[in-house]
């Protein structure tokens, strides 16, 4: 892999880990960045802060862990290998320690359907991985498990993990999962919030899912009532 392919890329990396910082999901030189190229990814490199880095600091790597370029990858290079290999539904990955996503990730704590736009990383619910240490395959294997069916999960004692097709789409996302682990840690300064229902859930899901095909809702039909939105109320914390 040549240290000069693929520079729209590159230069969308530098651009995708700038605006991380600038929108506030991110802080300094930690976070990281990786997309899907056809012979392996590229990935942003350790420990060199975003606002001095250049498309040529990017990192190329092949899926065997080999790379090529000036600098080492990011520590983290594994679970961006691993969620590429394994997914074929994410092109990009980002990773970024967003303030109230990692509040929620140090009390091992997953953010729960309280909110019908938890759906937007794809399930009913955002898990909190297990925690492992940094860099280490552990870490990964426990972040494909809590991506399962998902485009999000936080990480215990660490902080927030995103995939999507295209780094403008996975850094939205992240602002999103960020948004909401906001909102849920400021409700829970009021009480545990009631949650919606899995059917409900379902039925957002499904909805969402028409709707990034282009198709309006249907409004007319029949619409369950508020009862019937949520599950039961749980216990206070």
């Amino acid at each position: 892999m040549g240290r000069l392919e693929h520079k729209a890329l590159r230069k969308q990396l530098v651009a995708t880990a700038r605006a991380m910082n600038a929108c506030g999901i991110n802080q300094g030189s930690s976070g990281n960045l990786s997309v899907r190229v056809p012979d392996g990814l590229l990935i942003t490199p350790t420990s060199l802060p975003y606002d001095v880095m250049e498309p040529e600091d990017i990192v190329a790597m092949d899926m065997a862990g080999g790379h090529v370029g000036r600098h080492r990858p990011s520590s983290e290079w594994r679970f961006h290998r691993d969620i590429l290999a394994r997914r074929d539904d994410i092109d990009a990955v980002l990773h970024c320690h967003a303030t109230y996503a990692t509040t929620l990730a140090v009390h091992e704590r997953g953010i729960p359907p309280f909110h019908y736009m938890t759906a937007v990383a794809g399930g009913p619910d955002i898990r909190c991985a297990r925690y492992a240490t940094f860099g280490t395959q552990a870490l990964s294997d426990a972040v494909l498990e809590a991506m399962e069916g998902r485009t999000a999960c936080l990480m215990a004692h660490h902080g927030l993990v995103v995939g999507a097709k295209t780094l403008d789409k996975a850094l939205w996302l992240a602002i999103e999962v960020e948004t909401l682990a906001k909102m849920y840690v400021h409700a829970l300064a009021i009480g545990e919030p009631s949650c919606l229902s899995e059917a409900e859930m379902a039925r957002v899901s499904e909805q969402m899912r028409r709707m990034s095909y282009g198709q309006a809702p249907d409004l007319e039909q029949a619409q369950p009532s508020a009862r019937d939105l949520r599950g039961p109320v749980p216990k206070s914390a």
